[in-house]
């Protein structure tokens, strides 16, 4: 990034401008200087500046672009802070897809991937080499910069766009505003980047805020993926976050011509960012020259992981040229040419104290081992699953045991086995209850299930948890009205059953503390708007065992009325495809109780659709439909319409919507700045390239 002589100069520069006023012909110089600095201090992690002396730099910067003549330049680093608020965030698509990986967890896995890089490269002389770097645990972004200077940041989203986050990474001083890409020809490059918090300052604002009394981060990674979301771009920067990259995803010249290939290789385009000033998640250069040296790296960083001052969860391996890159291509859900070698979960050992018992909205009953709290993997572990009855007897668990635990995936903790060896005598066994928790009703087993479950369809607990589900998201989707309101207007006794979600008194709801009219008209703005759901959508959100979407979609398209189900037999079920009798017998079952008949009476009363929907009524395809088996994808801006309604016009004629440019594409339409996703389709060669009157036009015929 600078030669020694450079740093010597801008020492000394340095040291002038501290005692001396600089003018306002300095301030470009300035500018320069201190950007230095940030990078000594956040990239290089050698600072040659005392803070204080940074301080006083800074201010004189500030008091130059006071200065009518100054015109501030938009790499300064009084830049960093921006003082727009926003609510939400807009979205923007990335130039490239920012797919997923595939993951593997051992050297078999890894010589699988090697076998079939190996394939798709057959007949190409170019050495097969891999790139091996750590995956970090933390938020993902794509940043832009457009002649030479950060124009945009945005976090991951669905892969093809996400939320533009350009004020809060501003703010992280790890990330350069300004990198002279146009010294390689690079007009726009789009980069990839994971946004993470240090162990040490990951602890350090924990302390802080347990001093103020606010809520503690879980982990790093949490902290860091919530800084980036940050309404107030202040509150980012006092994270205390950075941003390490591991990839040039995209580059171009003015006219839009593709630049990437130009630089061979992956190891030669991250030593390109390093010398831009760029932080790279690495010391050296991890090349390796087969799979085995890359496992071995991998390994070497499993090893170290305790010793990295970020929290890492994998390494990724990579095919390094990027030709054989752009030869092995992509799935719709990763590149063929990278894989996450996923490190083993984490073990702790603690005691087991106490264990509680659950209700499911589907009446199952799930013990829950209450341990002593223990860090694993970046989290403090107090409760764990312990799935079922059997589970316990298998594994031969008992109270006041030491137990082994891990978080399986990183993510969701795990008993892995109880240390028998270190047992006093003083355990217990675990005994099971007969009888629900809630309601007292005795508990039943099917031959065919390892959950004990309550049948009561009265039970409180039960109810409560129906409930919950059935305003999520995944269910009636009504807006505003989460976990915390349901339990608590359980609490005051207004809801009982699910048909009380749609007869609330919203004139009570307003003068709940908190609460007030404006939140009382927006909760029964969105119940009413729930109330006009698909009956696909209702039949999913009763919390019926096994009857998922798929199920209920099926099911919802051979109905004009729910209570028809009443009278429907096993053989109304499995005569539709991909329905079966596990599913028949629970709706069946449901449908048989009084007690759910008359709450969705009350329901259809208040107003909720019951009835099938044109949402519910299958999409017929005719056999000569123009589109029919094709797969499409739609990119750039289009003109006469929005892409869903593009997606929907190409399903209504028999195409399959995809998500990425891959082998699998028949054809792609394109509209006004396609971008990358049209080069990619042409380097193909098999797709077909339509523009959004051509589509039209063959809709037409």
């Amino acid at each position: 990034m600078y030669s020694k002589e450079q740093q010597a100069e801008m020492f000394e520069q340095s040291k002038r401008f501290l005692k001396t006023q600089p003018s306002p012909k300095d301030y470009p110089r300035l500018v320069e200087i201190l950007n230095f600095h940030e990078w000594k201090y956040y990239v290089d992690n050698s600072p040659l500046l005392s803070d204080k002396e940074y301080d006083n730099l800074y201010e004189k910067l500030l008091q130059l672009e006071e200065n009518k003549d100054v015109i501030i330049l938009t790499h300064s680093p009084s830049q960093r802070v921006s003082s727009d608020l926003s609510n939400q965030f807009q979205t923007v698509q990335h130039y490239n897809p920012m797919l997923s990986l595939a993951n593997s967890y051992n050297i078999d896995d890894l010589k699988d991937f090697d076998t079939q890089i190996k394939k798709l490269c057959l007949g190409t002389d170019r050495p097969i080499q891999y790139f091996v770097e750590p995956k970090l645990d933390g938020g993902s972004i794509a940043v832009v910069y457009e002649n030479d200077i950060f124009v945009r940041a945005a976090t991951r989203g669905n892969g093809a766009e996400g939320d533009d986050i350009s004020a809060n990474a501003k703010t992280i001083s790890s990330l350069p505003l300004r990198a002279a890409f146009s010294e390689y020809g690079i007009y726009r490059a789009e980069l990839r980047g994971e946004a993470v918090m240090s162990k040490t300052n990951f602890d350090k604002k924990n302390k802080e805020r347990q001093y103020e009394g606010l809520d503690l981060f879980a982990n790093p990674r949490n902290a860091a993926t919530g800084g980036l979301r940050m309404k107030d771009p202040m509150e980012t920067r006092d994270r205390g976050l950075d941003v390490f990259i591991f990839q040039l995803a995209y580059a171009v010249d003015k006219e839009g011509n593709e630049l990437l290939s130009g630089f061979e290789s992956h190891d030669k385009a991250m030593a390109i960012l390093s010398q831009l000033g760029f932080k790279l998640p690495y010391d050296k250069n991890p090349l390796t020259h087969d799979i085995h040296a890359a496992h071995a790296a991998c390994e070497e960083w499993e090893t170290n992981r305790d010793n990295y001052q970020y929290e890492i969860d994998g390494a990724v391996v990579k095919l390094n040229d990027f030709s054989l890159q752009q030869r092995c291509g992509y799935t719709q859900h990763h590149p063929r040419w990278a894989m996450a070698f996923k490190f083993k979960a984490k073990q702790a050992t603690t005691s087991l104290l106490n264990v509680e018992y659950q209700i499911g909205k589907t009446g199952a009953i799930t013990p829950v081992a209450k341990v002593e709290p223990v860090q694993l993997a970046g989290v403090t572990v107090s409760s764990i699953s312990l799935h079922n009855e059997d589970f316990i007897k298998q594994k031969d668990i008992r109270l006041g045991d030491k137990v082994l635990i891990e978080r399986a995936g990183d993510v969701i903790p795990y008993v892995v086995k109880s240390l028998a060896d270190l047992r006093t005598g003083a355990e217990g066994y675990i005994e099971f209850p007969c009888t629900c928790p809630s309601c007292n009703t005795p508990l039943l087993k099917s031959e065919e299930q390892a959950a004990w479950r309550c049948m009561n369809p009265k039970c409180p607990e039960q109810n409560l948890q129906k409930m919950i589900y059935h305003v999520s998201k995944e269910a009636m989707n009504i807006d505003g009205f989460g976990k915390s309101l349901v339990e608590r207007f359980s609490e005051e006794s207004w809801l009982n059953d699910i048909s009380d979600i749609y007869n609330l008194d919203y004139d009570k709801i307003a003068a709940l503390e908190k609460m007030g009219e404006k939140s009382a008209s927006n909760l029964k703005e969105s119940i009413e708007k729930a109330k006009g759901n698909s009956l696909a959508r209702l039949l999913s959100s009763l919390s019926i065992h096994h009857l998922g979407k798929k199920a209920s979609k099926l099911i919802a398209a051979e109905i004009k009325s729910v209570f028809e189900l009443q009278d429907w037999t096993e053989e109304n079920f499995i005569e539709i495809k991909d329905i079966g009798p596990v599913v028949a017998q629970n709706v069946m079952q449901y449908f048989s109780q009084k007690e759910h008949i008359d709450m969705l009476r009350r329901m259809e009363q208040y107003g909720v659709n019951v009835k099938q929907t044109d949402a519910d009524r299958p999409v017929e395809v005719a056999d000569d439909a123009p589109l029919k088996g094709k797969t499409i994808l739609f990119t750039g801006s289009l003109q006469t319409m929005s892409r869903k309604e593009a997606q929907a016009l190409a399903e209504l004629y028999g195409a399959k919507n995809i998500s990425a440019v891959s082998s699998n594409l028949n054809m792609l339409v394109v509209g006004d700045k396609a971008g990358s996703k049209l080069k990619k389709a042409e380097a193909l060669g098999t797709v077909e390239i339509l523009t959004e009157q051509a589509f039209l036009n063959l809709i037409e015929s």
